[in-house]
């Protein structure tokens, strides 16, 4: 550990050691099951992580029998010894008390590196993949400064332009670093999801100008060590959007002033991630797409590297690499519905018992899961696992004219029409799916419902004007 701690621009050392009294390591600990957490402590004890993760040796008969004869976790004599006992642990069962307690005061009781830590946040990351809320942003590049405008004009997207900047990890970390003010640290930790086309970057800030073990030591320090104060960042492969996490909520006492800070960190991080991809003659910024949402799955459907990014509703038949035809042909396929239709012979049993009401009702329903299938097409299903779970949309459409005018004081200038102020939020696990569903019930009229009730636009934020939804406050669409 240094003594002395000198102010520096560097990031936070993925060696950096956390003492295991902190309360951000008994946090992240606690959070996991006992079976990731021995996962990952068996990660921790692979030879390529030692120079990051060691953990604490006794290499000496004598050292051990006078400092660690009466302790409760003893260290190891070697690590195939300690690799054997965790295989031990993963073997049987046991409390998660006895892992964490083994941990932090056997086997790390020097401390947990930061690089042991990310691996533990990411582990949480992947065993509850709803936890974070993620905001979608596209890649847009900008055109090269006009040298007759003036000095303080904003730059303007190049719409026509299909440069995408290319992305190396460690030329984008050196250029986000650089990003960071002085009097703020930062660790940065890369980890490929284990399922999805996707590279996840972790980012820790931290309010102190020192990246050394004093700096985590400090009263300030101890004080702003919370998840509150970590981002990610997903970069889908081959597509131009990057994911960004929101901060998370906090429940203490201060929740407004850490929220606050939370938040402008996030912003710093969104403003220095088009900064770090820009490339000589090459800027880009990124522009919200309206979709919000804790769904990987659904994240990578709409703004992945799919066919599926501009094929939502019932346009997602064409998604489908097995359907050759064409949306202009006028024999379009038909996609299956969302319930298997029942054996025919039964069918038409069924048909000749029924009462003149009874098939009435029969062929309305079966009318109505027929919309559903031309409007949903392949999605909008229960169990696609591409769940929207929050949708949110404000109507500024006037009020219908009914025959006259209204000169009422809220109207403003007689002869105007009312606009009313209408908002609503669709919220469930999987909103489309519902939505869906109550087409296929006749609850909704599916004929007449609006293509962006199905999807059709991909966005969980948006206005509607003149019955087209577009990007509300800035949300890009």
């Amino acid at each position: 550990m240094s003594r002395i701690s000198v102010p520096t621009t560097g990031r936070l050392p993925s060696s950096l050691r956390v003492d295991p009294s902190n309360p951000a390591v008994s946090k992240i600990l606690n959070r996991l099951s006992r079976a990731s957490l021995l996962s990952i402590a068996v990660d921790w004890l692979d030879e390529n992580n030692q120079s990051l993760a060691s953990p604490y040796l006794h290499h000496s008969e004598s050292e051990y029998d006078s400092e660690d004869e009466d302790d409760f976790n003893p260290p190891a004599r070697s690590l195939s010894a300690l690799q054997e006992l965790y295989a031990d642990l993963q073997s049987r069962k046991g409390s998660k008390r006895e892992v964490i307690d083994r941990i932090t005061e056997g086997d790390w009781r020097h401390g947990l590196s930061l690089y042991q830590l990310a691996m533990a946040d990411l582990q949480y990351l992947y065993d509850h993949p709803l936890s974070q809320r993620w905001t979608a942003y596209r890649i847009a590049p900008l055109k090269p400064p006009n040298p007759d405008a003036e000095d303080d004009s904003p730059p303007v997207e190049d719409k026509q332009s299909l440069v995408i900047p290319r992305f190396h990890p460690s030329t984008f970390l050196n250029a986000l670093q650089s990003q960071v003010p002085p009097d703020v640290k930062a660790h940065y930790s890369f980890d490929r999801h284990r399922i999805l086309p996707l590279l996840i970057l972790r980012i820790f800030i931290l309010d102190s100008p020192y990246n050394t073990s004093l700096g985590l030591r400090s009263s300030a320090a101890a004080t702003t060590f919370d998840t509150s104060r970590t981002v990610y960042i997903a970069f889908p492969d081959a597509s131009p959007h990057v994911f960004i996490s929101k901060p998370q909520s906090l429940s203490t006492s201060a929740a407004s002033t850490a929220g606050g800070e939370s938040k402008s960190l996030r912003t710093l991080i969104v403003e220095g991630v088009p900064k770090a991809l820009s490339r000589p003659r090459q800027r880009v910024t990124l522009k919200a797409t309206g979709l919000v949402t804790r769904n990987f799955n659904e994240l990578l459907d709409r703004r992945g590297s799919q066919r599926t990014n501009f094929a939502g509703g019932g346009w997602s038949i064409y998604a489908n690499e097995k359907v050759k035809e064409s949306p202009l042909d006028t024999t379009l396929p038909t996609p299956p519905l969302s319930e298997e239709d029942g054996d025919v012979g039964e069918a038409k049993r069924r048909k000749r018992v029924l009462s003149v009401i009874e098939r009435k009702e029969e062929r309305e329903r079966k009318r109505a899961r027929l919309v559903a299938k031309a409007r949903f097409g392949e999605s909008g299903r229960v169990d696609d696992g591409k769940g929207l779970e929050r949708v949110d949309i404000v109507v500024e459409d006037p009020f219908p004219d009914i025959g006259g005018t209204v000169e009422d004081g809220e109207a403003g200038d007689a002869g105007e029409t009312w606009k009313p102020y209408v908002r609503f939020t669709l919220h469930g696990s999987h909103v489309f799916a519902g939505i869906r569903q109550l087409v296929e019930h006749g609850i909704i009229d599916g004929e007449r419902m609006p293509g962006w009730l199905t999807g059709d636009e991909g966005v969980s934020v948006g206005a509607v004007s003149c019955g087209r939804i577009r990007g509300y406050k800035g949300s890009g669409v």
